[in-house]
């Protein structure tokens, strides 16, 4: 780890996904010293109350946005981190068969220069020097994780490009692009298995007997970061309207996870500098604090 204070960058979808994707490896970051931004790309509008003790609260009811800005703001102050709403509308997850449109002026329905050039704008005034993201099929294919996972790795490439976007700002050049693995199948089967092995109940049992054809990703780095676990809870908390405390999240016993998985997967997709072989720990390896000129940063 550099002594220098670093910018890192994490690209979601919604309010909660920080919390549940990657956001130990931010808390440990941030505790570092170094700079950490979420950029959320909807307000989470069309989310539902997840959380069935909140089900008839009646200032949910009255104003859902807010109040999921609300646990925004309590997340990421759980974490230390800093966060900024990219400004689009959640576009729910379309039911039925065949699935309905999408709404009209909902994120994942924007033209892509409107969602990609307001990405643009925020990399060029954060100065990220690496961004996480989801992979192409966005985790799950909600369309907005698929349209945030398009989005970051366009802003990317045309962060960098003096012709895209000159509107947004100077140009700069993130110097590593990940994907975020944290649901990995290795991840879920190595649980699930030390849960048995203590004669407990896994909450994983459902999901392994129906998982058909899950995508199995191919991480390259591994960020300890078990230390920060109860901040991590404590983010998850915060969503109270997506996270029951009683639920999925908080079913495997804490010293277990450490134990067996003390650590957070991301999967490097792009990068302007060397990358050294083998598993990397630390996602600023290798990275140039002061920014890479714009001639160094051409593919």
């Amino acid at each position: 780890m550099t002594d220098e204070a670093l910018r890192l960058m994490a690209v979601h979808a919604h309010p909660d996904d920080e919390s549940s994707k990657g956001a130990g490896m931010m808390a440990r970051y941030a505790s570092e010293g170094h700079r950490v931004q979420v950029v959320t790309c909807t307000g989470g509008e069309r989310g539902d109350i997840l959380n069935p003790k909140l089900a008839d609260d009646p200032e949910i009811l009255r104003d859902m946005p807010g109040y999921r800005r609300r646990e925004m703001a309590a997340a990421a102050a759980a974490l230390g981190i800093e966060h900024v709403w990219l400004g689009f509308v959640d576009s729910g997850l379309p039911q039925g068969d065949p699935l309905p449109p999408l709404p009209e002026g909902s994120f994942a329905a924007e033209p892509m220069e409107v969602t990609v050039g307001a990405l643009v704008r925020q990399v060029r005034t954060f100065k990220p020097h690496v961004m996480t993201c989801y992979d192409e099929n966005g985790g799950y294919p909600h369309p907005d994780h698929i349209r945030s996972h398009r989005i970051a790795v366009a802003a990317y490439e045309a962060a960098a490009d003096p012709e895209a976007y000159p509107e947004a700002g100077e140009p700069w050049a993130v110097q590593k692009l990940y994907y975020d693995v944290s649901f990995s199948v290795d991840r879920i089967m190595a649980l699930h298995e030390a849960m048995l092995g203590r004669e407990l109940v896994s909450p994983f049992a459902e999901w392994i007997e129906r998982r058909g054809d899950w995508p199995q990703r191919n991480p390259t780095a591994r960020i300890v970061c078990s230390d920060y676990f109860p901040q991590r809870d404590d983010a998850l908390r915060a969503h109270a309207t997506q996270i029951d405390p009683d639920g999925f999240f908080f079913q495997i016993p804490r010293d277990l996870e450490a134990q067996v998985w003390p650590f957070e997967q991301f999967e490097l997709a792009k990068a302007r500098v060397p990358v050294a072989d083998g598993m990397e720990d630390d996602l600023f390896a290798g990275v140039v604090p002061e920014g890479l000129a714009l001639d160094e940063a051409a593919p």
